[in-house]
């Protein structure tokens, strides 16, 4: 039978992409703990939404582009070139497509929302506030060692993602959106 645990992590590092080893405490590993939990709340999405849900397919992708993201934000930039989980050149522009489409659907917003109304609209906010925090980790690593703009720009997205997301089930389950108050901008504007 084999072992779960290597106990290769028990003097405080981690093996990252090239096996070399950093301290966990590394901010390139935080990022990919923030990415990682992020997967994990598009699974939960996933799960929430019936398996015939057209979204399906398109979170399956993004979970499977999160695997290759973390792959990639585990390898130091002048050994990328070297990783095999490599990212689409459509990465960002299909996303901001899917974006688009589903924003068509809602109305646009007049004010600040107050996460909540339903279980899985707040777990869509959950997923945005996480790709929020992984995005911030990654512009601290991007300070040290150079993060590709793809993988910058597609971690900002999809915090536009789940939230445009979170809009769309609550505006069309029935549910209302609530607010906070309106865009300080649109009360200068009165």
């Amino acid at each position: 039978m084999n072992r779960i645990y290597t106990r290769t992590g028990d003097k405080g590092t981690t093996a990252i992409h090239g096996g070399l080893r950093v301290p966990k405490t590394d901010i390139r590993i935080e990022a990919n703990g923030t990415l990682d939990e992020l997967n994990v709340a598009v699974g939960a999405i996933r799960t929430s939404l019936p398996s015939d849900h057209q979204w399906q397919p398109r979170l399956r992708e993004i979970q499977l582009n999160l695997m290759a993201l973390m792959s990639l934000v585990a390898t130091f930039s002048e050994q990328r070139v070297n990783n095999p989980n490599q990212l689409p050149d459509t990465l960002v522009g299909n996303l901001e497509c899917w974006i688009d489409e589903i924003n068509s659907q809602c109305t646009s917003p007049e004010c600040f929302i107050l996460p909540g109304g339903t279980p899985l609209a707040i777990l869509m906010h959950q997923a945005r506030v996480t790709a929020r925090r992984a995005e911030r980790n990654l512009w601290h690593l991007n300070e040290m060692d150079p993060v590709p703009e793809n993988i910058l720009q597609y971690v900002n997205r999809l915090s536009d993602l789940f939230f445009i997301m979170s809009r769309h089930e609550l505006q069309h389950s029935g549910c209302r959106e609530e607010v906070w108050r309106e865009f300080g901008y649109k009360r200068k504007m009165k």
